[in-house]
């Protein structure tokens, strides 16, 4: 592939998806700087990453490095990590959100979220709740090209230590093969999926804006 110099930039590159996606990025030749904005290091070096070791909570502070072609935000907690709620809140809904501001403000035209499948503002499930509030926010603030993907739950094995999240996926994984017609879309599906499935996103035109997990398999195939 030739070269286009293309930035992006990345939160989450140390989770289950940012990671991979940070790799991938890596090693493809239309990009030509990887900046990081997170919390922690992700412990490597190369020679087209950036990092910036911030607080995610005030990223408005980063307006004068927030320069980029594409932004890919893989920023997520669960209740169990984060049983504050509201402190659940100012990750799950304020660090996209804020990141879809600096987009605005900086001229930035592509934004990819993860958000998670069922999602909506109206849900009466705290989670969904904020992920379809986050959603909702995100899109009037209006960044010409965003894509909000909402993946089934995610394969793989985290650093932390999630033993029923475990179970359930085994479970998952294992029974997978019974889930078919409208209920397919609960499938587990894999980080290097929705990791592809982003930059595929970032660098075609898509006219859908909610990407289901399904979807999201499909594109990562192309």
């Amino acid at each position: 592939m030739k070269t286009t110099g293309k930035i992006a930039i990345v939160f989450g590159a140390t989770g289950l998806v940012g990671e991979t996606l940070l790799h991938l990025l890596l090693q493809d030749d239309r990009y030509s700087k990887i900046v990081l904005f997170s919390r922690r290091s992700v412990g490597f070096q190369h020679d087209r990453l950036e990092e910036h070791l911030v607080d995610l909570l005030q990223l408005e502070d980063q307006k004068k490095h927030f320069k980029a072609d594409e932004v890919f935000c893989c920023v997520g907690t669960t209740n169990a990590k984060t049983p504050d709620k509201q402190l659940y809140e100012k990750i799950d809904y304020g660090i996209p959100v804020s990141a879809a501001k600096l987009c605005k403000e900086n001229n930035i035209q592509s934004l990819m979220v993860v958000s998670a499948l069922g999602a909506r503002a109206s849900s009466t499930f705290f989670y969904n709740r904020v992920k379809g509030e986050m959603e909702d926010e995100v899109l009037r603030i209006g960044v010409p090209k965003t894509h909000l993907l909402q993946p089934s739950m995610i394969g793989g094995n985290r650093k932390e230590k999630r033993p029923a999240e475990y179970i359930v996926k085994k479970l998952m994984l294992f029974f997978g093969f019974l889930l078919q017609g409208p209920t397919k879309k609960y499938r587990v599906i894999h980080p290097k999926e929705i990791a592809l499935g982003m930059i595929w996103l970032a660098n075609h035109s898509f006219e859908q804006t909610h990407i289901p997990s399904e979807t999201i398999k499909q594109l990562a195939q192309k």
